[in-house]
């Protein structure tokens, strides 16, 4: 069975994240999108309210599920008998980032390999930043988030 991790604070998701899910769950039999808590940033949905919103955008895929996690990535894919880490590529930046983090992931765990993915370029521009800043701002985010969870997303943009 062949099992990824596809780590995130998806804060909201993004069409770009749903891009990544779609296009990586054909290369395993289990997706499992997993909801991080980064103590670096203040996020506008509970870690709840995120996995709310995964499990309804991606409830028409069977083989993607939904998870959340704290501590180090490398042992939660461990624990998950993942064989892979799903990182989504936007720009050089990103991968700077992402780089590194998965050449030390490598090193506490040799057996988990880092497949980068870039993200279509209709979505290269998107960042869960730029949707809550739309949005607070009245813009529209039809495009770029589900639609399915678009009312959660604009009720609690309001509500904050």
């Amino acid at each position: 069975m062949r099992v990824a991790i596809y780590p995130g604070s998806f804060d909201p998701i993004t069409n770009g994240h749903m891009d990544i899910i779609k296009r990586s769950c054909v290369l395993f039999d289990i997706l499992i999108v997993a909801v991080i808590s980064n103590p670096n940033k203040i996020p506008l949905f509970s870690v709840n309210e995120r996995i709310e919103l995964l499990q309804k955008a991606v409830a028409e895929i069977p083989n993607v599920t939904v998870d959340n996690f704290e501590g180090l990535l490398v042992e939660y894919a461990s624990k998950k008998n993942a064989m892979a880490i799903v990182k989504g590529l936007r720009a050089i930046s990103d991968f700077e980032v992402e780089l590194q983090m998965a050449l030390m992931n490598r090193k506490l765990n040799p057996n988990i390999e880092t497949l980068f993915m870039m993200t279509s370029y209709k979505y290269s521009f998107l960042s869960s930043s730029l949707v809550k800043e739309i949005g607070k701002f009245g813009g529209c985010m039809s495009q770029l988030v589900p639609d399915i969870v678009l009312p959660d997303i604009k009720a609690k943009l309001k509500n904050s």
